[in-house]
């Protein structure tokens, strides 16, 4: 007997969600969402606590471990999140299975690029290429 066949309308729907998949994609895309306000709330409230917002005192702060790393983690989760939240939305309207693949994969290298410059301007901020 198949999935199909089942004797009751609870058997057949049992385990089969729209695509047979997905539970994986909206519990990442909660996860992220949480961390992304653990982290903007920590920028916010570091923010607020600098004495002044000058240049200087901005490049001081992400120059220590606690302003570094936290944003370096920022950077890496907010990519990560817009990208899981781009391809729901091309999965969803783009029905072309081409143009589907097209977009997802150059959303993948946006996503990717534009994580990669913002690290390395982390990067030249944090080890003092920036003065």
């Amino acid at each position: 007997m198949s999935l199909g066949d089942s004797a009751t309308p609870l058997g057949r729907v049992r385990g089969l969600g729209s695509a047979r998949e997905g539970g994986e994609d909206w519990l990442t895309e909660r996860v992220t969402s949480i961390a992304l306000l653990l982290l903007g709330t920590w920028v916010i409230a570091s923010l607020m606590f600098l004495p002044d917002l000058s240049r200087q005192t901005v490049i001081e702060w992400l120059r220590a471990p606690s302003g570094g790393v936290p944003m370096a983690l920022l950077i890496i989760v907010g990519f990560r999140h817009a990208l899981d939240g781009m391809k729901v939305v091309v999965d969803d309207y783009v029905h072309t299975e081409g143009n589907c693949f097209a977009l997802n994969t150059l959303l993948l290298f946006l996503a990717v690029g534009g994580g990669a410059i913002a690290l390395y301007a982390l990067a030249q901020v944090a080890f003092g290429g920036v003065a």
